[in-house]
């Protein structure tokens, strides 16, 4: 049936990233926005019970729309309280394989790009210019 072609390709799950106990998500609404946190429950069809305690985020029922599933896990049982989801998170090293990822370089970068002065933001941009200039004439040799 179409129902069928359309979840698989070639045989293989479409959908990589699951929403499960335990697994690591990233805050992109409200006062928490860009903290990790991990599902601890799931309460319904739009709703999660997510727990952060190495990240600052406390205890609270959100949304999945207001969620973004990464490719990390802990090993947690269900409804597990804050102090067995702190062991988990630093024995997984969830913190450091975040940092290595490169969804969270992005957005290190945008953040520090965000925060640039008008004098570093031409600073940039006479580096860029150097650089062209450099490859430029380089370029212009060979021919």
């Amino acid at each position: 049936t179409w129902g069928a072609l359309s979840l698989s390709r070639g045989g293989k799950m479409v959908y990589q990233r699951y929403v499960e106990i335990g697994r690591v998500v990233l805050l992109n609404a409200g006062p928490d926005a860009g903290k990790l946190a991990v599902i601890v429950d799931v309460i319904d069809q739009n709703r999660a019970l997510i727990d952060g305690p190495k990240s600052g985020v406390s205890r609270q029922a959100i949304g999945f729309r207001s969620l973004a599933l990464t490719d990390l896990k802990v090993k947690i049982g269900p409804s597990a309280s804050s102090a067995p989801v702190a062991k988990a998170f630093e024995a997984a090293d969830v913190a450091n394989k975040w940092a290595a990822t490169a969804w969270a370089k992005k957005l290190a970068t945008r953040a520090k790009r965000a925060s640039l002065s008008d004098f570093d933001r031409f600073v940039v941009k006479v580096n860029k210019q150097k650089a062209a200039r450099i490859v430029n004439t380089e370029f212009n040799k060979l021919k």
